[in-house]
């Protein structure tokens, strides 16, 4: 290696040692510049991450309590104490709790659970024979029973002698539903009235 050679490599080296320090007293005057809002910042994503990891923990726990306290309450519908752990840690599975400690009762409650709701709905219009109100039932989009609901609507058109009504409505229950036995069934009952 010759004496050029090592002046050039020491340069070099002078020269990418320079560069380091260089960079790192740009981060530092960076770093004091903006120290508030560095330190703002990590203080805030740490504050996130541990309240999310908390609410986390809170609804397991909630969610945990709420399922043990709803076996309690069906083994025994009458469990106070199961009902009242149920109505602070989960709402919808106090109100499919009282509606089925109605049920048993043979009284009425209104419930707000998604599909809880539609069905006591559609049960309810089934009791009291009421053609709008099936009607109103069987509309609603994401109805899981839709189609029996018209079905039993056609029925009760078809007991009240509203058979041209009946056919109508038959027409609504598609050719791939699992209800179209039935419905076909009472087509034939209607072809002769």
């Amino acid at each position: 290696m010759s004496l050029k050679d090592n002046v050039d490599y020491v340069k070099e080296e002078l020269s990418s040692e320079e560069k380091f320090l260089e960079s790192f007293v740009k981060v530092e005057r960076i770093y004091k510049k903006y120290k508030m809002l560095i330190i703002l910042a990590v203080v805030v994503i740490l504050g996130l991450a541990i309240g999310l990891y908390t609410t986390k923990t809170i609804q397991e726990k909630q969610k945990k309590e709420a399922n043990i306290a709803f076996n309690q309450f069906l083994e025994n519908n009458q469990d106070k104490d199961a009902l009242k752990t149920l109505e602070e840690n989960n709402k919808q599975l106090f109100q499919i709790a009282k509606y089925i400690q109605a049920k048993k009762e043979n009284k009425t409650y209104d419930i707000e659970v998604k599909f809880f709701k539609e069905i006591a709905a559609y049960q309810k219009a089934l009791d009291e024979n009421s053609i709008d109100k099936l009607n109103a039932v069987s509309m609603e989009k994401d109805f899981l029973l839709k189609e029996f609901a018209i079905f039993n609507k056609a029925l009760l058109q078809a007991k009240e002698g509203k058979y041209e009504d009946a056919k109508a409505t038959l027409k609504l229950i598609p050719e791939d539903s699992q209800v179209n036995d039935l419905a076909t069934s009472l087509k034939h009952f209607l072809v002769t009235k």
